[in-house]
Order: structure tokens, then sequence, then C-alpha cells
């Protein structure tokens, strides 16, 4: 799979199933406490590879990933996360909610194909 195309596939996917898993854990816990968690997770993860590689400088890209995802944590408190949270969650999208998926899924097509 040396493919840019899979591997942006995969990214979307993986980042889809995230928004849906986060979702689900931040309905009862705070957004604060779901960002904690979550990067704790990632720095861990993301320390071991990158000391094994010895590039321990892109860890600083850690600092504005926590950030991140505090605001996308909170946003899913808040709100809905569209395709999937209808599927899975019977989440209600509205009209505008579905122009969004469309508008998404085409131009992730478009950059695929590009």
């Amino acid at each position: 799979m040396q493919s840019w195309q899979l591997w942006a596939a995969a990214a979307a996917l993986f980042a889809a199933i995230t928004a849906l898993l986060t979702k689900l854990g931040v309905q009862s816990i705070d957004a604060g406490l779901a960002t904690l968690v979550r990067t704790l997770v990632v720095a861990i993860a993301l320390t071991l590879v990158l000391a094994g590689r010895g590039q321990l400088a892109l860890a600083l890209s850690g600092l504005a990933t926590g950030l991140s995802w505090f605001c996308y944590n909170r946003a899913l408190q808040l709100g809905p996360v569209a395709l999937l949270a209808w599927l899975v969650l019977g989440e209600p999208l509205g009209l505008k909610a579905w122009i969004g998926v469309l508008t998404m899924a085409i131009g992730a097509t478009l950059v695929a194909w590009a």
C-alpha cells in the first residue's frame, strides 16, 4: 500500500472512526479530560516511534495536536459528527449537514484524483 490515495483514504476512515468514538466517550466526561486522555495515549505512542527513529523534534507537533483536540472534543460535545453519527448513533441530520457531507465527499474524491 504505497499509493498516497490509499493512505489518504485510510486517514479519512480512521478520522471518522475517531470522531464517532470520541463522541461516545465525551458524552459523560469533560472535554478537557477527554483531551488529556487522548493526548497522553498519542504522546506516548508518538514518543516511542520518534525516539526509535531519532526524530524527537517532531514531537513538538503534539502541542498543536493537543490544542486542536481540545477544541475538537468540545465541538463534539456540542454538535453532531455527521454521517457516522447518523448511521451508528441515530443522530438526526438536517439539510445543511447533508449538504456538508456531500460537499466533503466530492472534495475528497477530487483530491484523490488530482
